[in-house]
C-alpha cells in the first residue's frame, strides 16, 4: 500500500513502506507570524533594559495612539505560560485554552510563553502569540538542565527567566495563568511572581490538571507559592471524578481558592487543527482505523511496539503516532515492524493529534491528561495503558475513569499483542456518553471564571496585597 501522506511543515511522516518525511511548509500557510522573542542589545546582560526596550516604546507609544491599555478600557491582556521540559501536555493545553478565550465576549490579547520547538508545532488562533524560551529537561535524579544549549544549569535557568521577565514587562498582563508548576521550572517564575505581586490589580492564576501527587500540597514551596501569590487556583477536572483537596492531605488552607472548571473539552480545537492534518486524514485508507498515540514518545516504545505487533481485525488499518521524543533507532525499529504487517502506518509526528483521533474507531494511548479529554470529548472506544511508574498519575485518572464506564484499561504489566488483538477484535457495544457522565464545560467555564477574577467578584486576597 502507498505511503500516507504527512501534513507538510511537520517532523515526521506517515511510512507504510518507508516514505520519506515532508520538510517544505504547506500549501497556502503564512509562514510569517511574528513570535516575540525578547533578545535585544543592551548593558544590561544582553537584555532590555525598561527604558531601552524598542518593545516597550512601541507598546507606549500603541497605548497613546491606538488606546489600548489598561484593563475595562480595552480587551484584558492574558499571558499563559508553561514550563515545558517533556511532552506537549503542558503547552497544549494553555493553547486549547488560548482558544476558548478569544472565542469569549471578552477577546482578550493573549501571550503564551513556551519553549520554542513546542510552540512552533502547536497551531494557534488569530490575536495569540507566543514568546519562546530555549528547551531544559530533567535529568533522571530531578534536576534541571539545557535540552540544546552547551551553557551550565544556572545559566539555563536565569536564560529563560530573563526573557520571561522581559516579556511580562513589556506585555503587561492583566492575568497570568501559570500551568502545573507554581514556581516555574526550576523556581524560574520566583521572582516575577513577587514583581507581579506588587501591581496593583494584576491577577495570577494557577491551573493545575485533574490528579496531582502528594508532593505537590507537602512541598512548602510549592503551598508558599499558592498562598503569597496566586489568587485563583483552577483544576481542570471535575471532583465528582478526583477531588485533589478531599483527597490529599496538605490542602485545607488553599481549598478556598480552588475552583473546579470540569474537563476540557477538546472538539472546539478542530476548526484550527483540521487544516494541518488535511492531507493526512485524505490519504487514510477507507474503513475502520485505530489509532495508539504514545504521547511524547519518551518512554512509550513498549506500547508503540506492541501496537505494530498487534493483529488487526479486517478490514481495520491502525495508525501509530511515535512522539517526538522517542529516539530515531527505536523508530526505524517501529517502522521496520509496520513494514512487514499489512495496513499498519507510522507517523513520526503530528502538532495535533486531535483530526486523527476523532476519524478512528479505537485509540489505544497512554493516560496524560489531554489525551484522556480528547477520547472522551469525541466518546471514542479507548483502552488506556497508563504510566504507573515513578507516579501513578496517569493510573488513577485511567481508573476512575473506568469506574464510570468510559474507558478501558490494562495495566503495563498485563501489556501484550494478544491482549491489544483481542480488544480490537471485541465487539465493544455503542458507545457512551462522556457528557452524561463527567463534567467537560470547562472550556465554557474558564472565561466566566477568568471574567469574575477581572471584576474583583471572586477572588481571595493575597497576602500583603492589599486586595
Amino acid at each position: 500500500m502507498a505511503d500516507l501522506e504527512s501534513p507538510k511543515g511537520v517532523e515526521g511522516a506517515v511510512h507504510g513502506s518507508g516514505g520519506e518525511p515532508h520538510s517544505d511548509a504547506p500549501d497556502g500557510q503564512d509562514t510569517s507570524r511574528t513570535r516575540v522573542d525578547i533578545h535585544e542589545p543592551s548593558t544590561n546582560g544582553g537584555f532590555p533594559s525598561e527604558a531601552a526596550s524598542p518593545l516597550r516604546r512601541l507598546l507606549r507609544r500603541g497605548r497613546r495612539v491606538f488606546g489600548f491599555g489598561p484593563a475595562g478600557t480595552s480587551p484584558p491582556r492574558i499571558a499563559l505560560y508553561s514550563q515545558g521540559m517533556i511532552g506537549f501536555g503542558h503547552a497544549r493545553r494553555n493553547a486549547t485554552i488560548a482558544h476558548a478565550l478569544r472565542h469569549s465576549t471578552m477577546r482578550p490579547v493573549i501571550m503564551m510563553i513556551a519553549e520554542a520547538w513546542q510552540a512552533a508545532s502547536i497551531p494557534l488562533p488569530p490575536g495569540v502569540d507566543c514568546v519562546t524560551l530555549p528547551g531544559i529537561r530533567k535529568r533522571r535524579d530531578g534536576t534541571t538542565c539545557s535540552r540544546s544549549l552547551e551553557v551550565s544549569d544556572r545559566e539555563i535557568v536565569e536564560l529563560r527567566a530573563r526573557v520571561i521577565r522581559s516579556t511580562l514587562d513589556a506585555f503587561q498582563p492583566d492575568v497570568l495563568i501559570v500551568d502545573h508548576q507554581p514556581l516555574g521550572a526550576a523556581g524560574e517564575l520566583a521572582e516575577q511572581l513577587l514583581r507581579l505581586h506588587k501591581r496593583p490589580g494584576v491577577r495570577c492564576v494557577l491551573g493545575l490538571r485533574d490528579v496531582l501527587q502528594d508532593r505537590v500540597w507537602a512541598d512548602p514551596a510549592t503551598t508558599d507559592a499558592m498562598r503569597a501569590y496566586y489568587h485563583a487556583i483552577w483544576v481542570y477536572g471535575d471532583p465528582a471524578v478526583y477531588d485533589p483537596v478531599r483527597e490529599l492531605s496538605g490542602a485545607d488552607d488553599v481549598a478556598a481558592r480552588v475552583r473546579y472548571t470540569g474537563y476540557l473539552d477538546q472538539s472546539d480545537r478542530l476548526a484550527y487543527a483540521e487544516a494541518e492534518s488535511r492531507p493526512l486524514l485524505a490519504s487514510l485508507p477507507p474503513g475502520p482505523l485505530a489509532v495508539c498515540v504514545v504521547g511524547g514518545g519518551r518512554d512509550g516504545f513498549a506500547l508503540a511496539e506492541t501496537f505494530i505487533e498487534a493483529a488487526l481485525p479486517e478490514p481495520m488499518a491502525g495508525v501509530l503516532v511515535s512522539g517526538p521524543f522517542m529516539s530515531d533507532d527505536v523508530r526505524e525499529r517501529l517502522r521496520a515492524g509496520a513494514q512487514t504487517r499489512p495496513r499498519k502506518y507510522l507517523l513520526n509526528f503530528l502538532p495535533d493529534p486531535l483530526p486523527l483521533i476523532r476519524r478512528a474507531d479505537r485509540v489505544i494511548a497512554m493516560g496524560g491528561y489531554n489525551t484522556v479529554c480528547e477520547v472522551l470529548s469525541f466518546d471514542k472506544h479507548a483502552l488506556i495503558v497508563p504510566r504507573v511508574d515513578p507516579e501513578p498519575e496517569q493510573w488513577i485518572r485511567a481508573q476512575r475513569m473506568r469506574e464510570l464506564g468510559l474507558i478501558d484499561v490494562l495495566h503495563p504489566d498485563r501489556l501484550s499483542p494478544e491482549a491489544l488483538t483481542d480488544w480490537l477484535a471485541r465487539d465493544l457495544g455503542p458507545r457512551v456518553s462522556s457528557r452524561d457522565r463527567i463534567d467537560l464545560n470547562g472550556l465554557a467555564r474558564i472565561p466566566e471564571l477568568l471574567a469574575e477574577l477581572l471584576a474583583g467578584t471572586r477572588h481571595v486576597a493575597v497576602a500583603g496585597s492589599g486586595v
